[in-house]
C-alpha cells in the first residue's frame, strides 16, 4: 500500500486510541504521606502481627503498536516513567523480555520505547516485556520489576486464500436446480476479532448461468436444469473470496473448480442401419462368427451396456447372437451347418436393449431398438459326404478271401453330383488285410483273419470326387472279427506234480484246469479224460469235476522211485463247441519221498536234475564265458613268450645293435660282378679304390692296407684264416662304423668228388674249362653236359 494510505490509517488509529481510557503510561502516585516506597497497614495475621503492603511508585498499562509500519524513523511505542525520576539522570530504565534489545529498544534516561523493525501481527500478535528502574550509580532497584504487554494492532494486509488451488467435482447430468456440487473454503490471516478484515464473502466470477455459490458458506450448486453430458461434459467455474465483507477496498483471492457432469442412462440404444446384409460360405464351421452388428448409445460405461437377442427367424436354431461386453457388439454365430443346396438365405429379426434402465427417464421412450439381418449362403465346392459318421462291420474269422463284409456310401452334395471313388487309407491298414471296391464301396477281405491275434480292425475309407480329386473326405470303419471255435483247450499252466512213495489209492495229487483262446457266447465248458492208449495200464486216473477242472488220482497204494521216478500222464481236454476241438496234454509226475503228513522231503536225482536243469540260453551264456576266458589266457601267454625272445645279436656295449643284411640276388652263370669269391682267396686282387658298401665313404681317412700272408695253392683250401685276418682288419680300420656289422661268406667246403660247380671261381682262371666230364655223370647232368660239353666250335659260334 502507498504511504498516503498508511498515514491515514495511522491517524485514525491514534485518534481512536487516544480517546480510550488508560492509554499510555500513567504514574500512580501515593495518596498518603511519607516518602516513596513506604508501607501502609493493611491488616493483621493470625498471631496479631500487623501486615504491610508495598506500593509501587510507578506502573503502566499495555501498549499498542501498528503492524507493517512503513515510516523511515523507528516507530514510537510509548514512554516509561518512575516517580523516583527527578530528571537529574540518576535513574536508568532497563527493558527485558520478548524482543527486548532486538525488536524493541528503550532510552535508558528518558524511558522512551521504540520498535526497530516492521512487525507482522500474523507472525506474532503480542510481546510480553518487563521493565524496572535502577539507580545509575549504585545499580540498585528503585522500583520493583513490572510486566507490560505490547500488542500489535491489525491492519487488512492479507487477502483470503483457498485451501486448494484447483477443486475437482462431479455432478450427475440432468440434475435439478440447487443440487449441491462442492463447497470451497477460503481463510484470511487477519484478525477476525477486530473489524471486517477477516470477514470473507464468496462470489462466482465464471460459470454462470450453470452454477451458483453461497456467499457465506462457499457451497456451489447447480443453477440451470437439464444440463446434458452428451452436449457438454466439463465446466470451469472461478470462485472469488473477498474480505472486508465484500466492501470496496477489500482484498480478494480466487480459485478454479473443475466440474464434470457424470453420465446417467438418459439415451436409448439405436441401430445405425435398419437392415444388415451378410454373405457366408456354406463351408463355414459351426460355432464361428458370421457377422457383427452394433448399436450406438450416447451414454458411457454401464449406462451403455446392451443386450442383443433374436426375436424372429425363418431358420430356427440356425444362428445365435451374443453380446461382447468389451465392445458392446452383437456377435452372430452359426449353430448348425449351412447347406446351399437346401436353403440359400436366412432372415433374422434382432432387438437391442439397455441392461441398466433408470426409471427416472422412462418418459423419454423405450430403451430398445430393432433391426433386420439378411444372411446369404454362398455355394462352395464341397467334398463327398458319407451317409453315416462311422461304420461298424462284422466278419467271422474263418471267412474266405474276397468275402464282402459290408459297404460304405458317399455322395457329392453339390448340384453337379460328381461321381465318387472309394479307397482305403493304407496308413490305417498297413498289412493290407482289407480292400474296397472303387465304384460301389464294398469292403472285402484280402487275407485270412485270426480273432485271437486281432479282434478289431480300425480302417479309414476315403471318398474322392472323380472330377475334382482335391475334394476328399474320410470315414472310420470298425471291423469286428467274430470268434470261431478253431483252437483246442490246453492246460492253464505248467503243472509240477509229485506223488509220494507212500501214497494211497484214489488219493488226489493235482487239480488241473484248462484255457482256450476262443470266446464262445455261452462261456467255456471243458471235458477232461485219460487218453485211450494209457487207460489199460495207467497208474493214475483223471476225474472230471464238471466245473472246468479235473482231479489227478492215484490208482495204487505205493510207488517206488528206484523202480520208476517219473510218470507221464496223457490228459485229453476237449471243449463243447462246434466243431469240437480237443488236445492231449502230458502231465509229468515225479515220485518223491514224503513224511507222514504227505509233505515232500526228497525227490530222486533225475527228477531234481530235470526240475533244476538249466535252460538253453543259460548254457550258451556259460559256454561263451568259458571261451572268452580261454582266449584271454592264450593271448596273455603269447605276449609273455614274445617278450622273452632273444635278439639275434647281443651287444654289451651298445644297445643300438644293427645287423646289415645284403639280399643281392645273382644273375646266374653269366653274373661275374655280383660277388667275387676269388677275393677271399687272393686278397692282393682288391683294388685300391674299392670302398665298403655298408658305410658312407670317408675321404678323411685313406684306406690302410696291411700285409697279408700269401694264399695257399690249393683252390679248395679252408678260408678260415682269411676270414680271421679280415676281422682284424675291420676292427683296426678307423673308417668302420661305430656299430657291429655282420658279413656272411658262403663256403661249400671240401670233399666234393665233382668239386665246385659254381662259376665264381672262373673269374680267376684265364683258360677255358673242360666240361666233357659232365656227360659221364649220368642222365641227371645230361642237360648241363649239352650246355657246356660241346665243341669249341659250337661255343664260338
Amino acid at each position: 500500500m502507498d504511504r498516503r494510505k498508511v498515514c491515514v490509517l495511522m491517524v485514525l488509529w491514534v485518534m481512536a486510541h487516544l480517546s480510550s481510557p488508560g492509554y499510555g503510561l500513567r504514574a500512580l502516585r501515593r495518596t498518603t504521606g511519607g516518602r516513596r516506597g513506604s508501607t501502609g497497614l493493611t491488616g493483621q495475621d493470625a498471631n496479631g502481627v500487623p501486615l504491610r503492603r508495598s506500593k509501587r511508585g510507578w506502573m503502566w498499562n499495555q501498549f499498542f503498536l501498528l503492524e507493517e509500519y512503513t515510516g523511515t524513523d523507528m516507530q514510537y511505542v510509548g514512554k516509561l516513567h518512575s516517580d523516583s525520576d527527578r530528571g537529574d539522570g540518576s535513574v536508568r530504565y532497563v527493558l527485558t523480555g520478548e524482543g527486548a534489545g532486538t525488536l524493541f529498544k528503550i532510552d535508558e534516561k528518558s524511558g522512551d520505547i521504540h520498535a526497530t523493525k516492521r512487525l507482522d501481527r500474523e507472525e506474532k500478535a503480542y510481546y510480553i516485556l518487563h521493565a524496572k528502574a535502577v539507580n545509575r550509580f549504585t545499580n540498585e532497584a528503585l522500583e520493583g520489576q513490572s510486566e507490560f504487554i505490547i500488542k500489535i494492532h491489525d491492519i487488512n494486509d492479507n487477502e483470503p486464500r483457498f485451501t486448494k488451488d484447483l477443486y475437482m467435482a462431479r455432478v450427475p447430468e440432468m440434475s435439478d436446480i440447487g443440487t449441491s456440487v462442492i463447497q470451497v473454503t477460503a481463510t484470511d490471516a487477519d484478525d477476525a476479532t477486530y473489524g471486517n478484515s477477516a470477514r470473507v464473502v464468496y462470489s462466482i466470477l465464471e460459470g454462470q448461468p450453470y452454477f451458483s455459490v453461497d456467499p457465506e458458506t462457499g457451497l456451489i450448486k447447480t443453477a440451470l436444469p437439464g444440463m446434458d453430458r452428451e452436449v457438454k461434459e466439463n465446466y470451469e467455474v472461478v470462485i472469488q473470496a473477498k474480505d472486508m465483507a465484500g466492501q470496496m477496498g477489500g482484498l480478494s483471492g480466487t480459485t478454479t473448480v473443475s466440474i464434470t457432469l457424470s453420465d446417467v442412462n438418459d439415451n436409448p440404444p439405436r441401430f445405425t442401419k435398419a437392415v444388415y446384409d451378410f454373405r457366408v460360405p456354406e463351408s463355414k464351421e459351426v460355432g464361428s462368427t458370421v457377422g457383427v452388428i452394433r448399436a450406438v448409445d450416447a451414454d458411457i460405461g454401464d449406462n451403455a451396456a446392451m443386450d442383443y437377442r433374436i426375436t424372429g427367424s425363418d431358420g430356427p436354431g440356425m444362428f445365435d447372437i451374443t453380446t461382447n461386453r468389451t465392445t458392446q457388439e452383437g456377435m452372430i454365430t452359426l449353430k448348425k451347418p449351412l447347406d446351399f443346396e437346401k436353403k440359400r438365405q436366412y432372415n433374422l429379426h434382432v432387438q437391442v436393449e439397455n441392461v441398466h434402465i433408470n426409471p427416472r427417464f422412462f418418459s423419454v421412450g423405450p430403451f430398445r431398438d430393432e433391426a433386420t439381418i439378411k444372411i446369404i449362403v454362398e455355394d462352395v465346392d464341397e467334398p463327398p459326404v458319407f451317409e453315416r459318421a462311422s461304420y461298424v462291420m462284422e466278419v467271422k474269422e474263418d471267412a474266405a478271401r474276397n468275402t464282402i463284409i459290408g459297404s460304405v456310401s458317399a455322395s457329392d452334395p453339390d448340384d453337379k453330383n460328381s461321381v465318387v471313388r472309394y479307397t482305403i487309407d493304407r496308413r490305417t491298414d498297413m498289412d493290407r488285410v482289407f480292400n474296397i471296391h472303387a465304384g460301389n464301396g464294398s469292403v472285402f477281405i484280402l487275407r485270412e483273419l485270426d480273432r485271437e491275434e486281432n479282434a478289431w480292425h480300425n480302417i479309414s475309407v476315403i471318398a474322392t470326387e472323380f472330377n475334382t480329386p482335391r475334394q476328399i473326405s474320410s470315414v472310420p470303419v470298425y471291423i469286428r472279427v467274430l470268434d470261431v471255435n478253431d483252437n483246442a483247450p490246453t492246460f492253464a499252466t505248467n503243472y509240477e506234480t509229485f506223488v509220494c512213495e507212500n501214497a494211497k489209492a484214489n488219493q488226489r495229487i493235482q487239480t488241473v484246469s484248462a484255457t482256450d483262446p476262443d470266446e464262445p457266447l455261452g462261456g467255456h465248458r471243458f471235458f477232461f479224460s485219460l487218453a485211450q492208449e494209457a487207460a489199460g495200464k495207467a497208474n493214475f486216473s483223471v476225474r472230471d469235476n464238471k466245473d472246468n477242472t479235473a482231479w489227478i488220482l492215484t490208482r495204487r497204494n505205493s510207488y517206488n522211485s528206484l523202480h520208476k521216478s517219473i510218470y507221464h500222464v496223457p490228459v485229453v481236454i476237449s471243449d463243447g463247441e462246434f466243431p469240437m476241438q480237443s488236445s492231449t496234454n502230458t502231465l509229468t509226475i515225479r515220485v518223491c519221498t514224503c513224511d507222514r503228513e504227505g509233505n515232500m522231503k526228497l525227490c530222486n536225482a533225475e527228477a531234481l536234475t530235470a526240475r533244476a536243469g538249466l535252460s538253453t540260453g543259460a548254457l550258451v551264456a556259460i559256454l561263451l564265458c568259458v571261451i572268452i576266458l580261454l582266449m584271454i589266457v592264450v593271448l596273455f601267454a603269447a605276449l609273455r613268450r614274445q617278450r622273452k625272445k632273444e635278439p639275434l645279436i647281443i651287444s654289451k656295449e651298445d644297445v643300438r645293435d644293427n645287423v646289415v643284411s645284403y639280399n643281392d640276388e645273382g644273375g646266374g652263370e653269366e653274373d661275374t660282378q655280383a660277388f667275387d669269391i676269388g677275393t677271399l682267396r687272393n686278397p692282393e686282387a682288391i683294388e685300391e679304390s674299392k670302398q665298403r658298401r655298408d658305410i658312407v665313404p670317408e675321404t678323411f681317412y685313406p684306406p690302410v692296407r696291411r700285409p697279408v700272408l700269401p694264399p695257399t695253392r690249393d683252390n679248395n683250401g679252408d678260408v678260415r684264416d682269411f676270414i680271421n685276418q679280415r676281422l682284424q682288419d675291420n676292427d683296426s680300420d678307423p673308417t668302420a662304423p661305430p656299430y657291429d656289422s655282420l658279413a656272411t661268406y658262403a663256403y661249400e667246403g671240401n670233399g666234393s668228388v665233382a668239386e665246385s660247380l659254381s662259376s665264381l671261381e672262373s673269374v680267376t682262371t684265364e683258360g677255358d674249362q673242360d666240361y666233357n666230364y659232365l656227360s659221364e655223370w649220368g642222365p641227371r647232368f645230361k642237360k648241363l653236359a649239352d650246355m657246356y660239353g660241346g665243341d669249341d666250335s659250337d661255343r664260338d659260334s
